[in-house]
């Protein structure tokens, strides 16, 4: 390590401690006089210490605050300004990004959201693709039609939930399409991916996108994903992303694995992880 690589690590927590404790987002030109670093340098160093901007930073936070609260049961107007939004509209603009939906269909349940859903089977158990008016909203496995459909209700148990028949929704077949293909389940050419309606931080979009670039039949470690996003030192925080991610397969978190090539833990079950990393070994595409 560097001698100036503690000090700057210092002054990087200094200013991230500070946008903590601020109401209002601090100015990229103020945290740099704070940090006495050229605003240039700060915005660099700051994303590769902790996989966004200043300003990102200060987003996600207030958003998480947000989130929290309205799992709580909070009044949706209360619950925008002990988050530190200066008015309701400021919460909309970024809502269906990082939310998925309105807050107040967020701290409803899904109050207010039409899902469609189907099943199919897959040489790794049953399969679950749902999706809203926005686009795509889950994608998850399990042993069996009863298990999925439990699971997507408890995500969203006050939405209008809506089985469809394959071949009657376009986006649910073009996902189950895609998959198939991009795994050797098909020889068919994979369809374009339809719009996706997940909620996610600015930090879990960048590790999302990074990990749909990993190629089919290979994979990478926590660090080394870390360091592809720009933010080596945040190995924990995308180990977290991956494990927020709802969309099985087209999200391929499962590409991922520890430092020592031991695959780890995955949402839909480590040995299904197991059988899922071989298969791609074997029928990859080039």
């Amino acid at each position: 390590m560097s001698t100036q690589a503690t000090p700057l690590a210092d002054t990087l927590e200094r200013v991230r401690a500070r946008i903590e404790r601020a109401d209002a987002a601090p100015t990229l030109d103020a945290l740099a006089r704070f940090a006495q670093l050229s605003p240039g340098h700060l915005q660099r160093a700051f994303r590769r210490r902790y996989g966004m901007s200043p300003a990102e930073y200060h987003r996600a936070r207030r958003f998480g605050q947000l989130k929290a609260a309205l799992r709580d049961g909070a009044a949706v107007t209360d619950a925008v300004y002990e988050a530190g939004f200066g008015s309701g509209s400021r919460v909309y603009e970024h809502s269906n990004r990082l939310l998925g939906m309105t807050p107040a269909s967020y701290r409803a349940g899904g109050a207010g959201a039409s899902i469609r859903y189907t099943t199919t089977a897959t040489p790794l158990g049953r399969l679950l693709v749902a999706a809203t008016a926005r686009g795509i909203c889950a994608v998850t496995l399990g042993a069996d039609d009863a298990e999925l459909e439990a699971r997507l209700a408890a995500e969203f148990p006050q939405a209008a939930r809506e089985r469809v028949d394959a071949g009657r929704e376009e986006w649910l077949d073009a996902v189950i399409a895609r998959i198939a293909s991009e795994l050797g389940w098909s020889d068919a050419d994979a369809p374009a991916l339809p719009p996706l309606d997940v909620a996610a931080t600015a930090f879990q979009w960048r590790v999302w996108n990074a990990l749909t670039r990993i190629p089919a039949g290979e994979t990478r470690s926590y660090g080394e994903l870390a360091a592809a996003i720009g933010a080596p030192k945040a190995a924990r925080a995308v180990g977290n992303a991956c494990g927020n991610n709802r969309l099985a397969l087209i999200v391929p978190c499962h590409r991922v694995v520890r430092e020592d090539g031991t695959p780890g833990g995955w949402r839909w079950g480590v040995e299904r992880k197991r059988a899922l990393l071989a298969r791609e070994r074997r029928y990859a595409k080039p």
